[in-house]
């Protein structure tokens, strides 16, 4: 089977569906290939040509080396690639062709003759129709645009962190993280190092968090591609800010002489004003899903200080630390109903990719310091640390995660994450509210099923899976309908036989006298609402068997009939043996 690599695409797709394309580019010099938090980010961005550029390793090598190992090229071809030539690295690329050659020879003979481009978009997107723009408005854009491109020299040319975080911090306090990321993607393009890149995390922190907080967000390069991709997939704002990462950028002058380049106030960002305005407009309706988070983190931090000032004064947090841990059932939320609708239904998945990915890191390693019992000074560093991220996590949550849902999430499935909250344990002591609003109007269909198929709240299946599900699950089940009528049975083997010929007739008729009367009972009390379940617990042949009887309701609690299950239990005798 041949092994294709087309030169248009990602380090990340490539190495995803190649893995031991990941040895071979290390082998060549793009060592950060191998660490997962570089590939992850940046590698969603460079190309195989890109890097090579960057890094001064000959395309001619490069290609020469995957031909070796079987690969075949294809996509747009830099013209040294042909000649292999170190010095050819400096003559621009080939501008991207709406059909290309399937051949690297015939790609490379083409790429002279092409016009370059000032400023290539590293990520093929569609292009949306752009919406007016001031050419106030575009000015402010790039001078913002020069200006952060500015701190990231200061840092690469030696700058102490701290100079560049306070000057940062003063003046782009309410910055759109996809700023931050053209800035730093035009760096590349000027020919920046990969690992330079790195020192993004120390600018991202200061932007979230301003000059008064020195903390690091782990993975922040990934999380500002994901800002990038929310930006190009966002209706309105975001088509003014997709326009604008298309305009060519001009050489940038020292500040001094360049009055533009002032950083505009939070006020001419509208964009980040609407998303928080969302936001906290949709968090002050009592028992919206954004209140209860909100308030969720809100008791967290507290907690959170509360350990840290028992760290500082030498004190074992004790049971704050299970208290903390609470926040297990907050993340499970955002795990479950809020990152796989913004990958699935919005094309969003810088959350999921990264913040999920730490969310499981830190409900582990809570977990796994609380069981310690050697609470040590490595101990006590172990959970100042996890506690730092936990604080981390709050801030990205109230400020990039919750109002990216704010501006994309509708009403309907803000109603249906509602709904679905309800099955989950109150935890750090906020009770759940009703959502008036939710409560009153009626579940839209979450699907309408196909032809043949019957649809449930829970899902839609064909009969044959609905018939497989039920005798897969390893219990016998009846079903006895609200007029005493046997109406299934589930096949397979039984302890308690169930004949075909008993179906349409009542239930009572299937019982010994002397075993009828308590059927009746059971019932009743079911019919009546005195009762909801009659576990009974038996031997049967010599083995240790389980039948639970429990009364069938709809959502108004009405009866609807009676179900049987039976198990044989041995197995959970021999498991805790």
């Amino acid at each position: 089977m041949s092994k294709t690599i087309d030169l248009s695409r990602s380090v990340y797709e490539l190495v995803t569906e190649y893995p031991e394309l990941a040895d071979i580019m290390a082998d060549l010099g793009f060592a950060e290939v191998k660490k997962p938090a570089m590939l992850n980010s940046v590698g969603k961005l460079m190309t195989l040509p890109r890097g090579a550029k960057m890094k001064h390793i000959p395309m001619g090598t490069v290609v020469a080396t995957l031909m070796e190992h079987g690969f075949t090229l294809s996509g747009d071809m830099p013209a040294q690639a042909a000649a292999g030539a170190p010095e050819a690295e400096a003559a621009p690329a080939a501008a991207p062709k709406p059909h290309p050659a399937p051949t690297v020879a015939s790609k490379a003979q083409s790429a002279p003759t092409a016009a370059p481009k000032p400023h290539p978009t590293p990520v093929p997107v569609p292009k949306p129709h752009p919406a007016p723009v001031s050419p106030e408005e575009a000015a402010a854009a790039e001078a913002r645009t020069q200006q952060l491109k500015e701190y990231l020299r200061r840092l690469g040319a030696g700058e102490s962190l701290e100079s560049v975080r306070a000057d940062f911090a003063g003046k782009f306090q309410n910055v759109e993280a996809s700023e931050i990321m053209k800035a730093e993607q035009d760096l590349m393009k000027e020919g920046t190092p990969l690992q330079d890149v790195q020192k993004l995390c120390d600018i991202h922190s200061a932007l979230f968090h301003g000059a008064t907080r020195e903390e690091q967000i782990a993975n922040a390069e990934a999380e500002v591609l994901a800002s990038l991709r929310r930006a190009r997939a966002q209706k309105a704002s975001v088509a003014q800010q997709a326009a604008e990462t298309q305009r060519p950028i001009p050489v940038p002058q020292p500040a001094a002489q360049n009055p533009a380049a002032a950083p505009q106030p939070a006020a001419q960002n509208p964009v980040i004003q609407n998303k928080n305005e969302r936001a906290a407009a949709l968090a002050a309706v009592p028992g919206h899903p954004l209140n209860t988070l909100k308030k969720e983190n809100e008791v967290l931090a507290g907690l959170l200080a509360k350990a840290n000032d028992c760290l500082d004064a030498h004190q074992d947090p004790g049971d704050l630390l299970g208290r903390i841990r609470e926040l297990s059932v907050h993340y499970a939320k955002k795990g479950d109903l809020l990152y796989p609708l913004l990958k699935v239904n919005y094309n969003i998945s810088g959350p999921s990719d990264v913040m999920w990915t730490v969310d499981d890191e830190i409900r582990k390693e809570l977990g796994s310091l609380n069981a310690e019992s050697n609470r040590d000074a490595a101990w006590e560093e172990r959970l100042r640390a996890v506690l730092k991220r936990a604080e981390e996590m709050i801030y990205k949550e109230n400020n990039i995660l919750f109002p990216i849902c704010a501006v994309n999430f509708s009403e309907t499935e803000w109603m249906s994450i509602y709904r679905d909250s309800k099955d989950y344990a109150d935890c750090l002591g906020v009770t759940k509210e009703r959502w008036d609003e939710a409560e009153e109007q009626a579940p839209a269909a979450a699907f309408s099923g196909q032809e043949g198929e019957i649809v449930m709240p829970g899902g839609h299946m064909n009969v044959s899976q609905l018939t497989a599900l039920l005798n897969t699950i390893p219990m016998e089940i009846t079903f006895v309908d609200a007029d005493n009528i046997n109406r299934f049975f589930n096949e397979g083997a039984k302890i308690f036989k169930r004949p075909a010929m008993a179906l349409d007739r009542e239930v009572f008729s299937c019982h010994p006298p002397k075993i009828e009367p308590m059927v009746r009972a059971i019932i009743e009390d079911f019919r009546s609402g005195l009762r909801d379940s009659v576990p009974i617990w038996m031997e049967k042949n010599g083995r240790t068997v389980f039948v639970n009887y429990m009364a069938v309701r709809d959502k108004e609690h009405h009866y609807l009939g009676t179900l049987e299950v039976v198990q044989d239990m041995e197995f959970a005798k021999e498991h805790f043996a």
